[in-house]
């Protein structure tokens, strides 16, 4: 499962991208407790969402006219400006090159041959998320319309593990962990689903945030002008889930750990 002590490949941040950032605060304070707190006057209206002091994920204005509001995630690297280079030899496209980030990083945001939308984050002075698991980032999932060339490219890119794990369906379900973590490195999945069935027709990387009452949260979300795409679901051996669509648009599910319902 996810942990701060971030190897490669692992996801150690995760931003929303906002057209109204102040309403967005609102709502994500009201549905997970979070604080927002300015990065400073030269941030460009970029800040952190923190609860109990501790930085849980970030927001900020959209930058590229057309953009549409979105959460993205990113993983560790120790050389953002060679997993760009990676990225492109592995049929992906660059978003925006590395930059550095005051002395904070160096990050780039890059699209896998499927179009979904990543970033990685190279730690300068901030190393990552304070927080992972209860009232934060718990996993992250891939909603792709090619599985296999997914598993090719990020392999090629962080060099991550799988294990299929079959569905009811006759579909399959891939477990990602980091390169030798096993199942208790693992941080995501992979699914493939036809394009009719992606919220936008597009595949896109959601992200989990753990919470102690999945239902209550997902009423919340409807409360404050939000969405639901899957109604809380009771998963077996994983535990209860629901897929959400925030005021703007932007998506994200909750997650109650199967262990936390007994």
């Amino acid at each position: 499962m996810l942990t701060t002590d971030y190897v490669p490949g692992a996801p150690d941040w995760i931003d929303l991208g906002s057209r109204d950032t102040a309403a967005a605060a609102a709502f994500y304070k009201e549905l997970f407790g979070w604080e927002w707190v300015s990065a400073g006057p030269d941030a460009g209206g970029y800040g952190l969402f923190q609860l109990a002091g501790q930085t849980v994920a970030a927001l900020g204005p959209l930058q590229d006219d057309g953009a549409r509001p979105a959460w993205t995630v990113y993983f560790h690297t120790a050389d953002a400006d060679a997993t760009g280079e990676t990225v492109e030899q592995a049929g992906g496209g660059v978003r925006f090159p590395a930059m550095d980030v005051f002395d904070q990083g160096r990050l780039a945001g890059f699209t896998d041959p499927a179009g979904a939308e990543f970033a990685v984050w190279q730690p300068g002075a901030n190393k990552g998320l304070d927080r992972v698991g209860p009232g934060a980032l718990c996993w992250t999932e891939l909603y792709t319309t090619d599985a296999a060339q997914a598993k090719a490219f990020y392999r090629t890119v962080f060099g991550w593990d799988y294990e299929d794990m079959p569905l009811p369906d006759g579909g399959a379900y891939t477990v990602v962990s980091c390169a030798g973590g096993g199942q208790e490195g693992s941080h995501g999945g992979i699914m493939q689903l036809a394009a009719d069935r992606l919220p936008d027709g597009a595949s896109y990387w959601q992200p989990y945030f753990a919470v102690a009452d999945c239902d209550a949260v997902a009423a919340a979300c409807q409360a404050h002008g939000g969405s639901t795409l899957m109604p809380p679901t009771d998963m077996a051996g994983v535990g209860r889930i629901a897929l959400l669509r925030d005021p703007e648009g932007a998506f994200f599910a909750l997650l109650r750990p199967e262990e936390s319902m007994a």
